[in-house]
């Protein structure tokens, strides 16, 4: 069993900062990218960013340059570092992580269960 457990949402003022974290816990022999998504009422989960194990990172247009995604593997952590933040950026944010399982090393995606984001104009 696999958890993927996010904190650090909240509302915020625009232009202002939040740091979201997410923490994969559970059966893991290693984990692969991990990322972050978005989705708000009536749309798509979108992406936000990506970062693989060996770090490298993909974010999604309309976050370019406002956030930075990190990762500490010895940990199993990925955090979003938003700065800079729009009206448009409220939505409800999900960790998302592949992961390999031990013994079979089959690799699962899994998502965490979603922390809101609400920005203020």
């Amino acid at each position: 069993q696999v958890q993927l457990v996010e904190s650090g949402g909240g509302l915020v003022q625009a232009g202002g900062s939040l740091r979201l974290s997410c923490v994969a816990s559970g059966s893991i022999f290693s984990v692969n990218a991990m990322g972050w998504y978005r989705q708000t009422p009536g749309k798509q989960r979108e992406l936000v960013a990506t970062v693989s194990s060996g770090g490298s990172t993909n974010y999604g247009d309309s976050v370019k340059g406002r956030f930075t995604i990190s990762r500490d593997n010895a940990k199993n952590t990925v955090d979003l570092q938003m700065n800079s933040l729009k009206p448009e950026d409220t939505a409800v944010y999900y960790c998302n992580a592949l992961i390999m399982a031990p013994i079979t090393y089959s690799v699962f995606q899994y998502w965490g269960q979603g922390t809101q984001v609400t920005v203020s104009s």
